[in-house]
């Protein structure tokens, strides 16, 4: 991250805070929700639609932008309530400063009393293996997708794709990431994302996703969800 690149605390319209960062004059979240969003998103669509079968255990999920651990935080406590086994690996090249994560206020709006679960995703060692609960175990890798190996990891079941919008981070939002992200997947695996613009669904299309255009959180239309 340049010098230059400064991350602020910002208040979205369901209370919940995001993070803005300069650079790219982009926001970490939605600014009509960032709570709601990874709800809607990264589990209802995401984790709700991948287990509806029950038979996957334990579920691997894939991760493209820790960020501020929302999304590992929700999927977490999704795994601790519906007892099923997630291993969690997030990649993330530019994590944020812990000093700026300790101000969020997720947790005094969603779960107060899982705010040890918020705190040990951001304290545990980035580039191994940390079990959060017993149901939950991630791994934090300090790379770029293009940079990412899987090497001795299992295929992943899901993929959360939340990286910035492609109007600020365009290299995320190419063929070769697509295909990439197919490449990771297991057979009938899963990737969701906030964004559904055209390029985007046709790129997924393109490597071999069957692609479902549905409805978006609030101040979206539509959000996406690919299948393999």
């Amino acid at each position: 991250m340049d010098e230059k690149d400064i991350i602020s605390i910002i208040t979205t319209k369901d209370g919940s805070n995001s993070l803005y960062h300069s650079g790219l004059d982009e926001t970490y979240h939605s600014t009509h929700g960032a709570l709601t969003e990874s709800e809607h998103v990264f589990i209802k669509s995401g984790l709700d639609f991948l287990n509806k079968s029950g038979t996957i255990n334990p579920i691997n999920v894939f991760e493209v932008g820790f960020g501020t651990g929302l999304n590992a935080w929700l999927a977490c406590i999704w795994a601790n309530e519906h007892k099923k086994p997630l291993n969690y690996v997030s990649i993330e090249p530019y994590p944020v400063p812990l000093e700026i994560v300790e101000k969020l206020n997720y947790i005094q709006l969603k779960e107060e009393n899982k705010s040890d679960l918020f705190y040990r995703l951001h304290q545990c060692d980035w580039g191994k293996v940390n079990p959060i609960s017993e149901f939950f175990a991630i791994q934090k890798v300090e790379k770029t997708i293009q940079e990412f190996s899987n090497n001795g990891l299992e295929p992943f079941d899901i993929i959360f794709f939340d990286a910035f919008a492609p109007r600020k981070q365009e290299e995320m939002w190419q063929e070769e990431v697509f295909k990439k992200c197919f490449d990771l997947l297991t057979e009938e695996g899963v990737i969701v994302s906030y964004c559904s613009s055209g390029s985007f669904k046709r790129g997924l299309k393109k490597v071999g996703f069957t692609i479902e255009s549905l409805p978006g959180p609030p101040g979206k239309r539509e959000m996406t969800r690919g299948v393999k």
